[in-house]
């Protein structure tokens, strides 16, 4: 008998009485396990060796899960800053804590988004509390993740450690943290038939093969002489994961798309703003809660100068005094110093009051449709429908004897463009709209309500000072909530952050 030579390895290295994986036979023979794989399966065919598979779930912990096995993680380190800090008896600031705790870029939002979760306290106006009773070594995510550390470590294989005594629960939330990755691995060995041991008994030669065919032997004639390697066509062949589109970009550019062809023009402006476009435009005061530093991100640079005087001095007597006859104001403190510091926006309004302004070279003669789809700033507690940093749908129509009827019907048009048409609405106050109202949806999976966007008519103290002397109706929409309506997930970390589920994001479709 012939056979090519690395089947001929094979044979040899396989056993009659045990059973020998793949990758015991690939370290003895020298060769790659996919050969060794290939060979096996073309020996099977000839009757020469049993091929058993088992399937198995294993666990390969990643290289932030080590470091934190070394360091701790991040909801940990905190909690046990806090201790250090005198938490368990009295809040203690959360910046205090985390410097204690050494904690630096993500790794902050992912134990100020774990801290909570667990029970390890509570997280309240930028001061932090834990609980006494809480022990965060009996944390089964920091124990299950040293287990997985110490089984990685004793595996020669280096292809990840089979884990039953680990919860699949505790399991499926250290992959979704990306700490480990989790993958079905099929566990191929062989054995020698009784005509592979008569084969190997009798002889067998090396047979001379030939894996492609070449002008020489074409030329020579000697592809009449030669054995050609055979291909296995049903052979496993390695996942490869091609880059994509993020799902949340599709969502933002289906959007555009829909509001385009709605007739709007798209919206540009700065990040990081000053508080006159973000805030004192919209007739918010300059006390108001929102307006603090617990909810705004501030910049520690120079104050905005290049706002016209003359429009700060009629938003500032809109403030002071009111607008038209009967407008009243605040009667509040009013700073222009404050009103030209900058900070990151909060929402994408800012981009409105630019537009509407003039300042920002748009159209303003009547009828008029703007809208962007940009990112937003807001020191929120993260949670699975808030996150500190998001994009906003925002949109108005600058219009003569604009009703509500018109606002409502605009967002049923633009929802029912993603195939949502039970949008609810319900009454809210603003500052700066009047009427105004909330938008909800209902979610796919779960049933559950929830609130996809503000929206209402601007007030007169808003467009009277921007110039506009018409009707002008506007609404701030969730991109990320849209995506959780279309896509299903249940939540909004799931979509982008430090805690995206790499799998869903590559599998998640945007349905409209």
């Amino acid at each position: 008998m012939r056979l090519p030579e690395r089947q001929l390895a094979v044979l040899e290295a396989a056993s009659a009485t045990d059973e020998r994986t793949i990758d015991q036979i690939a370290a003895e023979t020298g060769l790659k396990p996919e050969t060794v794989t290939g060979a096996a399966f073309d020996l099977r065919d000839e009757d020469l060796l049993d091929v058993t598979e088992t399937s198995v779930e294993a666990a390969e912990i990643t290289d932030e899960g080590s470091a934190y096995v070394a360091d701790g993680l991040p909801e940990t380190r905190l909690h046990r800053a806090a201790a250090d800090a005198g938490a368990a008896d009295d809040p203690v600031s959360m910046g205090e804590v985390i410097g204690r705790a050494d904690l630096a870029g993500p790794e902050v939002d992912i134990a100020l988004a774990n801290f909570p979760r667990k029970g390890f306290g509570t997280v309240d106006s930028g001061e932090l509390t834990i609980d006494a009773s809480v022990d965060p070594d009996d944390d089964p995510e920091a124990t299950a993740l040293a287990a997985i550390q110490n089984a990685s470590d004793a595996d020669d294989a280096g292809d990840g450690d089979v884990l039953t005594d680990v919860d699949d629960e505790v399991l499926d939330r250290l992959a979704s943290r990306g700490l480990v990755e989790l993958a079905e691995r099929t566990t191929r060995s062989v054995t020698l038939t009784d005509a592979g041991v008569t084969a190997l008994m009798e002889g067998v030669e090396v047979a001379e093969t030939v894996a492609q065919v070449t002008p020489e032997l074409l030329a020579s004639g000697e592809w009449r002489d030669v054995e050609f390697t055979e291909y296995d066509v049903e052979a496993d062949a390695p996942d490869v994961g091609g880059g994509r589109k993020h799902v949340l970009r599709r969502t933002a550019d289906r959007v555009k798309d829909v509001l385009v062809g709605m007739g709007f023009q798209e919206m540009e402006g700065p990040h990081a703003d000053s508080d006159f476009w973000i805030n004192d435009c919209l007739f918010m005061p300059q006390d108001h809660p929102a307006r603090t530093h617990w909810d705004r991100f501030a910049l520690d640079v120079p104050p905005m100068d290049d706002i016209p005087k003359t429009l700060i001095d009629r938003v500032e007597s809109a403030h002071r005094e009111g607008y038209g006859d009967d407008g009243d104001g605040y009667h509040s403190p009013w700073s222009e110093a404050f009103a030209r510091e900058v900070a990151l926006r909060g929402h994408t309004t800012s981009l409105s009051m630019r537009y509407l302004s003039g300042y920002a070279g748009a159209e303003l003669e009547p009828p008029q449709r703007y809208f962007s789809v940009e990112k937003v700033y807001r020191n929120d507690t993260l949670d699975p429908t808030h996150l500190l940093e998001f994009f906003q749908i925002e949109g108005w129509v600058m219009a003569e004897d604009l009703s509500v009827r018109d606002l409502m019907g605009t967002f049923e048009e633009f929802y029912r463009q993603f195939g949502i048409t039970d949008v609810r609405f319900k009454p809210h106050y603003n500052p700066y709209t009047e009427p105004s109202f909330e938008l909800f949806g209902k979610h796919p999976e779960t049933g559950e309500e929830i609130e996809i966007g503000n929206s209402g008519i601007f007030r007169e103290e808003v467009t009277g000072p921007l110039g506009v002397d018409c009707d002008v109706m506007a609404w701030g929409l969730a991109l990320e909530r849209l995506a959780m309506l279309t896509t299903g997930a249940e939540d909004i970390r799931d979509l982008h952050g430090t805690l995206a589920d790499i799998e869903f994001l590559r599998n998640a479709e945007v349905s409209y």
